[in-house]
């Protein structure tokens, strides 16, 4: 079976619990940390695209919502705060303004989970893997419920011109929120497509339009 960054990160994560909950159980001083790291370095490595520094690269944001997981307690709010406005600064807007591309390439970005395993091409384009957690158009039976529906999603929204000003919130924040989902939850499941390099510009475009464009599927 094919370790995906998913399925990796959900690893590392039960690892941490474990790690945590045996040091607390334990009442000693073990470095729960050194121990999680150890048990990375054994298990993963380095092959092809997949490079171990994937998860050994874990910033800020990350390592402060595994540790609330991990304690069974939402983050703080001053700290969600902060790290939700480190996080916004990081969204990269258009680089010629424009938010939405084809919403048919964008169906096909939002149905493919390719990319990023050790046998995938470094050159081949990435899925966004969308219908993993939600419901997008109707025609799609098989979809994910960890993130909310988003059937009717400009529509629910009242976009039906996403180029007038009275759209730009909805658009924007569309936007940031598929570039870099910490920026408006700091803990959210939802991966940073565009902070992490998951997805380039003109793919975000794309599912920008399968989600706002009134001619999307997602918004009859």
């Amino acid at each position: 079976m094919k370790k995906t960054p998913i399925t990796i990160a959900l690893s590392l994560l039960a690892a941490a619990a474990v790690v945590g909950c045996a040091s607390m159980a334990g009442g000693g001083n073990a470095n729960a940390d050194k121990v999680a790291s150890d048990m990375v370095r054994t298990a993963f490595r380095t092959e092809g695209i997949a490079k171990v520094e994937r998860i050994t690269a874990i910033d800020e944001t990350l390592l402060a919502c595994n540790a609330a997981d991990v304690a069974g307690k939402p983050l703080d709010a001053a700290t969600a705060k902060r790290l939700e406005e480190a996080n916004l600064k990081t969204v990269k807007w258009p680089s010629d303004g424009k938010f939405l591309g084809d919403w048919k390439q964008g169906e096909q970005i939002a149905q493919s989970g390719r990319g990023q395993t050790w046998t995938d091409s470094a050159t081949a384009a990435n899925g966004g893997n969308c219908y993993n957690c939600h419901q997008i158009s109707k025609e799609e039976i098989s979809f994910g419920t960890i993130g909310p529906s988003l059937y009717n999603y400009g529509k629910l929204r009242g976009v039906s011109d996403p180029a007038s000003p009275a759209a730009k919130p909805i658009v924007e924040y569309t936007w940031g929120k598929i570039w870099n989902a910490k920026a408006y939850n700091a803990c959210s499941n939802m991966p940073r497509s565009g902070h992490m390099g998951n997805l380039n510009e003109q793919q975000i475009r794309h599912i920008m339009a399968l989600l706002l464009d009134p001619a999307s599927p997602v918004n009859k």
